[in-house]
């Protein structure tokens, strides 16, 4: 029945700066839809934004958000562009189990506090 996620959303407190720090630290594209709302793009997938109370039918929470994005880079890159960027890693290089096998993660907050795991198959 379900064949891939197209999108997620995250609450955030301030929508262009957490754009600015998508755009800034992972490289993804900047998207305005519906209306001026803001979202990120990256492959075939985008993150959609929301300030608390602007979606009434879900009990978000700012900063309640978990997400694992898939890199083609080495781990090492991956660290050095999060030093690069001053973004602190909470945890990783760690192993992990990712949906098709073992990953490498690396764990790091965006500025809202949603935890962000950037992971490489194995």
């Amino acid at each position: 029945m379900i064949g891939r996620i197209d999108h997620i959303v995250l609450t955030v407190r301030d929508a262009e700066a957490s754009v600015a720090f998508y755009v800034r630290v992972l490289g993804m594209e900047p998207v305005t839809f519906a209306g001026g709302r803001r979202a990120l793009a990256f492959g075939q997938q985008k993150i959609n934004l929301q300030t608390l109370g602007q979606e009434t039918r879900n009990f978000a929470g700012i900063g309640s958000g978990d997400l694992c994005l898939i890199t083609e880079w080495p781990v090492e890159r991956v660290l050095a562009k999060l030093a690069e960027e001053n973004v602190e890693v909470v945890e990783g290089p760690v192993a992990k189990s990712g949906a098709l096998g073992p990953i490498t993660s690396v764990y790091f907050n965006d500025p809202d506090g949603n935890l962000i795991e950037v992971s490489r198959y194995d």
